[in-house]
């Protein structure tokens, strides 16, 4: 009984400690995947929201759902970022979920940053840029030149956007 526990405990701090280091919030410094940046995604209106037309400026790329409660706490925090930080950073949010779900949430809830329907086919995109296990929220900083800077699973704070905008120069 005594050994299993052990054995678990020692697997979960395993996991625990692989996930901190693939996402620990030091700056990671390397290149976003170049499909990435030709991606297009439509916006819960309709129209097309091209990544490449955030490159140049820092964007806080950041995956969220309607039926995830951390991901709509942080949205007015993202929101109000985006409004502090116009023309530094850019903020743009890519939904895992379906557009009804999306629309009828910004329409309760609006957002004044970019929205991009990224459907199932987030969680892949998501995987790509670090989330190796898939979770919600997931954030990315990506540098003006393309570059992925930081990574953050889990929900955001004050403090985690301030350390990034403070070590952005």
């Amino acid at each position: 009984m005594l050994l299993t526990a052990g054995v678990g405990a020692a697997a979960a701090l395993a996991g625990g400690g692989l996930a901190w280091w693939r996402l620990r919030p030091g700056a990671v410094a390397e290149g976003a995947p170049a499909d990435f940046w030709a991606s297009t995604f439509e916006t819960p209106d309709g129209a097309s929201l091209a990544m490449s037309q955030f490159r140049g400026r820092h964007l806080l790329l950041n995956f969220w759902a309607t039926w995830c409660p951390p991901c709509i706490d942080e949205l007015p925090l993202l929101d109000a970022f985006q409004q502090e930080q116009a023309g530094r950073w850019n903020v743009v949010g890519l939904a895992i979920d379906q557009p009804s779900a999306v629309r009828q949430f910004l329409g309760k809830m609006p957002v004044r940053f970019p929205v991009g329907m990224a459907g199932l086919g987030g969680t892949e995109l998501g995987k790509s840029l670090g989330n190796q296990g898939g979770g919600l929220p997931f954030t990315v900083v990506f540098d003006p030149e393309g570059g992925i800077r930081q990574r953050r699973m889990g929900k955001l704070y004050r403090r985690d956007l301030d350390q990034w905008v403070s070590a952005s120069g």
